[in-house]
């Protein structure tokens, strides 16, 4: 992947959808691209990882008990998609496994290195929280409603299943 395709593939991604062009390619210069082939397990269940992943291309499958006979896939995630938002900020362990269908392209950045450019630009950092933030609030916004439809479901049918 080139400098021009990685800076255009962040440019087109929810992390990257408030960056000027030159906070971009600030940006690019701290972020590393990986392909997985299908099957791949990008982060384990229970694993604690520092990254902040972008699908450039292709699928990742949110999966608990991936590789058990119980495996069960609860959202697939696509291109533009951010990826591992919540433990990149907090630290916590995956709750599910992260793992490609299909060849899938990301990329990735360290909390580190996001939290180096504090000192030199910190509306970059700002950027990125912010659609940190976008993402969890959808996150939070698809649960409530769920729950909502759960909750009239289970009224309609008399608390019968």
């Amino acid at each position: 992947m080139t400098d021009l395709d990685k800076i255009e593939a962040l440019k087109n991604s929810k992390l990257g959808a408030e960056l000027s062009a030159e906070q971009a390619r600030v940006l690019s210069e701290s972020v590393r691209h990986r392909e997985l082939a299908d099957g791949e397990v990008l982060v384990a269940e229970g694993e604690r990882n520092n990254h902040l992943y972008v699908i450039v291309s292709g699928n990742l499958r949110v999966v608990r008990n991936a590789g058990a006979a119980d495996e069960v896939t609860l959202f697939v995630l696509t291109a533009g998609d951010l990826v591992g938002e919540l433990s990149f900020i907090d630290d916590t362990e995956h709750y599910a496994s992260l793992v490609s269908r299909g060849n899938t392209h990301i990329f990735g950045i360290e909390r580190e290195q996001l939290e180096g450019l504090l000192k030199t630009d910190a509306d970059i950092v700002y950027r990125v929280m912010r659609a940190i933030i976008r993402t969890v609030h959808q996150i939070q916004r698809r649960l409530s409603m769920q729950q909502v439809e759960l909750t009239n479901y289970i009224y309609k049918q008399h608390g019968k299943y």
